[in-house]
């Protein structure tokens, strides 16, 4: 039952081969198990999902459904839930209870979809590797010594361990794609705007997008259905019809033209990870795609860019927590500048202060126009150098990551190696275009992700590539071996 997609659960759930209280219970029970070893989830709410899918079972029995109602699945930390801890895995949020919930949990809620907790993060979502957390390491379910990735690393360890079948992500600098290829799962990055980001905690607001991660395209393309859409209370919502994704899943690849970027394929890129991409992407000519060479030369100023816009807007939106009005509150404070001073300094992690310290530099007397607007103008040509190249070719095939996981601890100690690992998906953010990674083998045990890039909400077209290639590969299908074929 764990095993299967969400469309299979759907199918079962209406033809009643079990109730969703039966699938809920299922679910919580290998989270349960499996999460001492993982830390993939921080809070578990199993009285709020079962009651949920008491809810569930009641919809199903009058036929009033969506594909999604019934269905467990888990929340990245940083989405506010209502009467749930919504920590950001930070001690700063530690105490925090959301009194609201966000729009995107609202939207699956309504779609009858139970939550059955809140999955690990980087500290408010800063990082590559899910290590910076509050409530410690995530470990990645296919080698316990390696990262999930981050900053949704608990998401994509979730959903690869079969704690849900499905999970919430972001995506700032490729956060959902970098954890899902670690994993061996599916991610999405929506164009930004897509989907609303009313109630989640931000990071960087510019960059910053929700997203579905799941073990296929096809699963992605049912919750991205429910989640996206336009929003009146998210100023950055576009208003744009959304498409009924499930119905481009099975169109055909011919006449269609990938762009290989060049500078994707360099000396950075593993070269057993660039034989399984390379692999993927013949199997992708044979259902009838065209490969093409593109260039992206601006690809390696995508990290300078990056490093200083996205502190510099984490710098302005973390400046709300000061110990007054919600969060840590340092004991005893002297006067104001001590309860500012300790709150912010006992509340924040290292790596979410040195962001902020970053950030702030940036925008200071003297170094804004050196630093921050000359990021945005970077910014510019960037994404000048993405449309160029949708001008000759439909989408961008690439890897998603530069090496496969890598071990736990073995780069944090130097923060810019760290940093590095984002090249290939940093430039997608910086121009608002959505991406998905989607599992294409493996390299020593450890899962590999290929890429694809598509032009402003060009997200159909991405998940119809990504279902095509799933037709004829079984990467999404595999289990780590930390989950017994007894539990699945």
């Amino acid at each position: 039952m764990l095993d299967l997609s969400l469309q299979q659960l759907a199918q079962g759930l209406a033809e009643r081969k079990f109730s969703s209280v039966e699938l809920t219970q299922a679910f919580l029970k290998n989270a349960q198990q499996l999460n001492p070893r993982i830390n993939a989830l921080i809070t578990l709410t199993e009285d709020q999902a079962l009651a949920a899918a008491q809810q569930a079972d009641r919809r199903i029995a009058a036929e009033d459904t969506t594909p999604l109602t019934g269905i467990p699945l888990a929340h990245k930390d940083l989405f506010c839930t209502q009467g749930v801890k919504t920590s950001c895995a930070s001690k700063m949020l530690d105490n925090f209870t959301a009194p609201y919930s966000a729009t995107l949990v609202e939207k699956l809620e309504q779609a009858g979809a139970i939550s059955i907790g809140k999955t690990n993060m980087d500290e408010f979502a800063m990082g590559s590797s899910n290590e910076n957390s509050f409530y410690g390491a995530c470990k990645n379910p296919w080698d316990l010594q390696a990262v999930p990735g981050g900053s949704s690393g608990g998401s994509a360890a979730a959903v690869a361990a079969r704690m849900v079948p499905a999970a919430t992500g972001s995506d700032t600098g490729g956060s959902i794609r970098q954890p899902a290829a670690f994993c061996g799962i599916t991610g999405l990055k929506p164009t930004y705007g897509r989907v609303s980001r009313w109630g989640m905690i931000a990071y960087a607001s510019s960059l910053d997008q929700a997203g579905p991660m799941a073990r296929s395209a096809e699963d992605c393309a049912l919750l991205l259905q429910q989640m996206a859409g336009f929003d009146p209370k998210d100023s950055t919502s576009i208003q744009r019809a959304v498409p009924d994704y499930q119905s481009l899943l099975d169109e055909p690849l011919q006449g269609l033209t990938l762009g290989l970027p060049q500078e994707y394929f360099g000396a950075d890129l593993n070269p057993e990870v660039a034989e399984r991409i390379q692999a993927a992407i013949r199997e992708l000519e044979k259902l009838g795609a065209r490969i093409k060479e593109v260039s992206l030369p601006l690809t390696r100023m995508a990290i300078p860019a990056y490093y200083v816009i996205a502190p510099a807007e984490a710098s302005s939106n973390l400046s709300r927590f000061d110990g007054v009005r919600f969060g840590h509150r340092c004991a005893d404070p002297k006067d104001l500048e001590d309860l500012y001073k300790r709150s912010r300094s006992e509340g924040f992690g290292e790596e979410v202060q040195r962001r902020i310290l970053v950030g702030t530099y940036a925008l200071s007397e003297g170094f804004y126009d050196a630093y921050y607007r000359k990021a945005q103008q970077v910014r510019r040509l960037i994404t000048q150098d993405f449309m160029k190249a949708f001008n000759e070719v439909d989408l961008l095939v690439a890897p998603t990551t530069p090496s496969p996981a890598f071990d736990l601890g073995s780069k944090t100690s130097d923060p810019v190696q760290m940093y590095l690992e984002d090249i290939y998906t940093l430039g997608v953010n910086l121009a608002g275009l959505p991406a998905l990674s989607a599992p294409v083998g493996q390299v020593a045990g450890r899962p590999v992700g290929l890429q694809l890039i598509g032009n402003h909400f060009d997200e159909g077209r991405l998940l119809n590539v990504a279902h095509q290639l799933q037709k004829v590969t079984d990467f999404h299908l595999q289990t780590p071996s930390l989950v017994s074929s007894s539990t699945v």
